[in-house]
């Protein structure tokens, strides 16, 4: 048999807006591809069988009001007869790699700050979290932070040295055993490593991830991961999804989205790299420097990864690309589901 073509592989992406989009911007549509890469026709062009869909929050007042409407939109999207499909169990995640013209997808949490206040006891805040697993039914990630600190670390851009708090490690004994992963790709370096060290010292049973982080090594922002807690990663047969921002490939060089995915192929992460292209609305941005958001051969969810998976074909083993587009992703979602 003759392996797949790399423009029909079925690909899983590990993170993208779209609820934010749908709640938060007037009149939006989930069906309106010009305003974000990840609409639904978009994904459904593109292949994309499992899209994670993640319920983000700034770190303020009224984060938890803003992530109790994604998790609304979420269910209603899961309960509508449209294209979105959720998936909770390996089963139906089997089922949907193979079911044409059809999207599952499951929710994250982007920051912590969504089930949890800054000035609220903790233990209401795990109580919103069991809600959210409630209405959404499977949560595949948390994010402890976004860009900036909150009550449980530091986050991208804060100062380096700024780590887990005490209520960083409440939650990680929190989640141990929970079959939710912790994602990394907003933590800053301190955090990342207080996270990991006490996992280890406590033997807590939480995968980890970075859900949508490139390589420092080869575009140096702080949002991309150092060259250390990639190999953590690895060695921990985690996750690294491709993350498609101009901001955190390179500002000049579209060419360098497959600098990151040769680089991590040669450093050890063929079994832990996927996508994560991080698609979100924009229009409404005031820093005119960050436009275009993504160079036009990564805006769209239904090109942009058929695009990287024909420019890679002939360099690598089919094998591997299908690592990349899916495998290792599902095989990471199964072994956590079950």
């Amino acid at each position: 048999m003759s392996p797949t073509p790399a423009a029909r592989l079925p690909i899983i992406d590990l993170h993208c807006d779209l609820l934010v989009y749908l709640t938060d911007v007037p009149n939006a549509d989930i069906d309106r591809i010009e305003e974000i890469g990840c609409a639904v026709p978009a994904l459904v062009e593109g292949n994309v069988k499992l899209q994670v869909m993640a319920i983000f929050s700034a770190t303020a007042p009224g984060s938890t009001r803003f992530a109790e409407l994604q998790c609304q939109m979420f269910r209603q999207l899961a309960d509508n007869d449209n294209c979105l499909t959720a998936v909770t169990n390996a089963p139906q995640l089997q089922q949907v790699l193979q079911q044409p013209g059809k999207t599952g997808m499951v929710a994250a949490i982007e920051n912590a700050a969504g089930f949890c206040e800054e000035d609220e006891p903790l233990e209401e805040g795990f109580k919103r979290l069991e809600k959210m697993i409630e209405v959404c039914e499977r949560i595949l990630y948390i994010s402890f932070t976004h860009h900036t600190a909150n009550r449980f670390g530091g986050g991208n851009s804060s100062a380096p040295t700024h780590g887990i708090t005490t209520d960083g490690r409440m939650l990680l004994d929190y989640l141990h055993g929970r079959r939710i992963a912790v994602d990394l790709s907003h933590t800053s370096d301190a955090l990342a490593f207080d996270i990991l060290n006490h996992i280890d010292t406590e033997r807590l049973d939480i995968p980890i991830m970075a859900s949508h982080s490139n390589f420092r090594p080869v575009w140096p922002h702080e949002r991309n991961l150092p060259a250390e807690l990639a190999q953590e990663i690895i060695r921990r047969q985690g996750l690294i999804g491709m993350n498609f921002l101009r901001k955190f490939v390179n500002t000049e060089d579209p060419a360098a989205m497959l600098q990151h995915i040769h680089y991590g192929f040669a450093h050890g992460a063929a079994d832990v790299l996927s996508f994560g292209a991080d698609y979100f609305y924009f229009a409404d941005e005031q820093d005119l420097s960050r436009f275009p958001f993504y160079f036009k051969e990564h805006a769209l969810a239904s090109t942009s990864y058929t695009y990287l998976l024909e420019q890679l074909q002939g360099q690598y083993p089919p094998e591997q690309l299908q690592k990349l587009a899916f495998a290792n992703a599902q095989r990471f979602i199964e072994r956590l589901w079950t």
